[in-house]
């Protein structure tokens, strides 16, 4: 029996982003209970490098560097992102004194939700549309009658492959807000 899309798709994307924020959270929680609150401040470096380092799989789409698998490479900047997001959520912890860092909280929160779009959602909707393919052909259909009954599929797939047009300038913003607020602590720190 197929597993219904909801759980396929959806639950997946929630479950890793509802799974940074709590872990976010927890790892906050024992800073404070041990009194290491000030170990946040550099979980933002050490974050910040992380998420750097993971776009060694951009430089390699855009043929900057020839080694690696692109694939292995994939997976590589969608953990070490996460796992630097939740690195940069604990150094944010709850405070309340500038607006720039909540905006690049804000940011990364909504960069790292559209890389889970990406991520869950396209993949496994590309997945879909191949396995209604492959199963219309071995019902007996001819590849164009495949083709002319999975056209609407095909263009709902292609419009979400799109989903970097939004995912890059987002991920754009979000480093300019951290550079500027990188900035902003070293020209005004004491």
């Amino acid at each position: 029996m197929k597993q219904p899309l909801v759980s396929k798709y959806v639950w997946p994307f929630f479950l890793w982003f509802a799974l940074m924020i709590i872990v976010a959270i927890g790892i906050d929680y024992i800073l404070h209970y041990f009194q290491w609150e000030s170990l946040g401040r550099y979980l933002g470096i050490i974050g910040t490098i992380t998420i750097g380092i993971s776009f060694i799989y951009s430089a390699r789409k855009r043929k900057m560097i020839t080694s690696g698998s692109p694939k292995q490479l994939l997976l590589f900047h969608e953990y070490l992102s996460w796992i630097g997001s939740i690195m940069l959520l604990v150094h944010a912890g709850i405070h309340f004194n500038a607006i720039l860092p909540w905006l690049a909280i804000v940011m990364l929160l909504i960069t790292v939700g559209s890389g889970l779009v990406g991520k869950f959602l396209l993949k496994k909707s590309s997945e879909t549309l191949k396995e209604k393919r492959q199963l219309l052909l071995s019902q007996g259909a001819m590849s164009d009658e495949a083709d002319k009954i999975l056209f609407f599929d095909s263009i709902t797939v292609d419009l979400m492959k799109q989903w970097r047009v939004v995912h890059l300038p987002i991920t754009l913003m979000l480093a300019v807000l951290s550079i500027i607020h990188i900035v902003s602590i070293l020209m005004y720190s004491k």
